[in-house]
């Protein structure tokens, strides 16, 4: 198949729909439970042999107590089990597809798998959606996917099918450069495999927390969670798993069975940092942190033609300036703020562009332009530009809410 992977011009962060639920910022953070039909599956109360008893927990344990997805996986992910083939996860197919048929309740069905074929046919038999762990190594799966017009969550991995999330597996001075090699941070990494080829209509990315390679250190999920935020630079709903992973149990001393304590506070800090999805085993409990979390993110100005972009610090604005092919050497690191303004015809553009060189705010991007600058510079663009007739006048009176919307700043780091 040719691919149908492409880079896509967005109008803010993307809403990706599975029937009808919809996942992104303008929606409630949504709850993945998890059924497993994979005997070597390490959690096991969520391990399943028999179609009805896995149809009654997914019921009465996973969409009862608040799931909006679940997610159904046919082997162990833990890099300790042996892979399966593609042919020996369509054997164990037949138990979930089963398991599916038998459920009465309103909840989207996730396959997690790495494989094309084993994609294409649970979404051909009741499926709504893919969790591909190995993050598009099979080349076909972009094209499965965006044929069945299905929602794809993209794990940040290497393009192996027995590698998935090994990221530090990666020859990035061949694939990038020996000096970005030398430089990049793990959570670098993660981004770039996550950007590598770009993403169907309907990707969802996860920068993949847990033990997914001998190289990778519990510090290194700590730094994910820390700078999770970088990654709405990408402009796609964001899935985290990080449901009493080894990470939080090493900060707070506990076993498996005592980790949903620090499981809870970390969804609370993913959710307001931006994740969309969480998927967990504890799934009311995690719901209802991430309620609390989405309570507590930032108040910003987001209208037909105006985004405020989800930026705290020096990392993160960077990320928005090079996303759109701007240089981080052009922008200071002083409470900037950056703001993407959309649908400008060219004569527009180029009064906004040419208005803007005058203030000390910088214009970013052949698109959609990317502002970036401090607060107050954005209501004296507003005030120059709020005469003209039009689109533009519109922008100028978002734009005078964005210099007004200090709530929006929550640190600077």
């Amino acid at each position: 198949m040719a691919t149908m992977w492409r880079r896509l011009p967005r109008r803010y962060m993307d809403t990706v729909a599975v029937g009808d639920l919809q996942i992104g910022d303008d929606h409630p953070p949504r709850i993945m439970g998890v059924l497993n039909v994979s005997p070597e599956s390490p959690y096991d109360p969520s391990v399943y042999h028999d179609a009805a008893e896995a149809a009654s927990y997914v019921e009465e344990s996973l969409v009862a107590e608040g799931a909006d997805i679940v997610d159904v996986g046919l082997e162990s992910a833990n890099k300790r089990s042996q892979t399966l083939s593609a042919d020996e996860e369509l054997d164990r197919l037949d138990l979930a597809v089963r398991t599916i048929e038998r459920v009465d309740g309103d909840v989207v069905f996730s396959i997690e798998t790495r494989y094309a074929d084993v994609a294409d046919e649970a979404l051909s038999r009741g499926f709504d959606m893919v969790n591909d762990v190995c993050g598009f190594a099979d080349p076909d799966m972009a094209d499965v996917t965006s044929a069945h017009d299905a929602a794809v969550v993209a794990m940040a991995s290497p393009p192996d099918l027995d590698r998935p999330g090994a990221v530090d597996d990666v020859d990035w001075a061949t694939e990038r450069s020996a000096a970005w090699a030398e430089d990049a941070s793990y959570v670098d990494r993660l981004y770039a495999s996550l950007e590598r080829d770009g993403f169907t209509e309907k990707t969802i990315v996860d920068p993949a927390f847990g033990g997914w390679s001998q190289d990778k250190t519990l510090e290194d999920d700590r730094e994910t969670l820390r700078r999770l935020r970088e990654f709405r630079a990408l402009d796609r709903p964001m899935l985290v798993s990080i449901n009493r992973k080894n990470f939080l149990k090493s900060i707070v001393d506990r076993d498996t069975a005592g980790a949903l304590p620090a499981s809870l506070a970390a969804t609370s800090m993913a959710v307001e940092r931006g994740a969309h999805v969480i998927r967990t085993h504890d799934v009311a409990e995690t719901r209802d942190a991430a309620l609390v979390g989405r309570e507590f993110a930032r108040n910003r100005v987001r209208t037909e033609f105006v985004e405020e972009r989800d930026v705290t610090n020096d990392r993160e604005l960077r990320r928005h300036v090079r996303r759109v092919g701007g240089s981080s050497a052009d922008i200071a690191t002083s409470k900037r703020r950056a703001v993407t303004v959309y649908g400008l015809d060219p004569s527009d553009r180029r009064h906004v562009v040419d208005t803007v060189a005058k203030t000390s705010l910088t214009a970013f991007g052949t698109g959609p332009l990317l502002l970036v600058g401090p607060g107050p510079a954005f209501d004296r663009l507003a005030t120059t530009l709020e005469s003209i007739d039009g689109t533009v006048s519109r922008i100028a009176a978002d734009l005078h809410r964005v210099g007004s919307n200090e709530k929006a700043y929550t640190r600077w780091d």
